[in-house]
């Protein structure tokens, strides 16, 4: 009976080490799958999208139009009124100089040829009859031909100075517009830099978002006041020039007019 036992007790002790034996060598769920070679995963694929519309881009026109909107009107209607008042004074002045523009070669010819065939009557409808600061200056000295070339000289300077007056006319409405158009732009950044700062000091705290609107309208008035002065400048130095021009045109011809009557009374 002991023996028995020792014989059951013998082939449990195997069996129980066999049976743990094979728990050892069964393979772990990390290795029960199958070991496949790894291929690479197909790259996906582009994808395509369609181009989007460009957004036009906005004209100079529009752009101005949309800051001057953003701008304060309470100062920007005083710069916009600059401009107006000045471009149609400058528009006035340009139009007034180009037409007082004559070709004083033609004239002196035309003036010395009818002297010479009809006198100085001859000469002095000529000249009435043509339209320029040259032709009038011919016309006041040919009417005071009688008193000597000395009245006639002192004639031609004197009338020479009201002709210049009369192209000098609005000039002085140009420059005080170039000088107020800025004027009124940096009176514009101060009032919106004080308005920014008492935003600032209202909240106790300085945010980009709280000040921005300020310095935008500080900045808007500034840059439409310059430009402004800039558009107005250059056709001031325009008509400033133009009258240089005619005004040496009168000169030079001044003196010609004198130089043909005395040759005309040495007849």
């Amino acid at each position: 009976m002991k023996n028995l036992f020792k014989h059951i007790m013998l082939v449990a002790a195997i069996a129980m080490a066999s049976t743990f034996a094979g728990y050892a060598q069964e393979p772990t769920p990390a290795d029960s799958t199958p070991k496949v070679d790894s291929v690479p995963a197909p790259a996906p694929a582009p994808i395509i999208t369609e181009p989007q519309e460009a957004k036009p881009e906005s004209s100079f026109h529009q752009v101005m139009k949309e800051k001057f909107i953003e701008g304060d009107v309470v100062w920007m209607t005083p710069v916009l009124l600059c401009l107006i008042i000045g471009l149609a004074v400058a528009i006035e002045r340009v139009i007034t100089l180009n037409l007082a523009t004559t070709n004083t070669k033609k004239l002196l010819g035309q003036v010395e040829e009818s002297l010479n065939s009809g006198g100085v009557d001859s000469a002095i409808s000529l000249t009435a009859a043509s339209k320029g600061p040259v032709a009038s200056i011919f016309t006041q000295g040919l009417m005071r031909h009688t008193e000597g070339v000395e009245m006639v000289e002192k004639s031609v300077v004197a009338y020479g100075s009201v002709e210049m007056s009369k192209l000098e006319r609005g000039l002085v409405w140009i420059s005080l517009f170039i000088a107020l158009a800025p004027m009124l732009g940096f009176l514009g950044t101060v009032i919106g830099m004080i308005q920014a700062f008492d935003m600032i000091e209202a909240a106790g705290d300085i945010s980009p978002t709280l000040v921005a609107g300020g310095i935008k309208v500080a900045l808007l008035t500034t840059v439409f006041g310059l430009i402004v002065a800039i558009v107005l400048q250059v056709l001031y130095n325009y008509c400033i020039s133009k009258i240089d021009s005619i005004v040496g045109q009168m000169e030079d011809a001044s003196i010609s007019l004198v130089d043909m009557l005395v040759k005309y009374k040495a007849k």
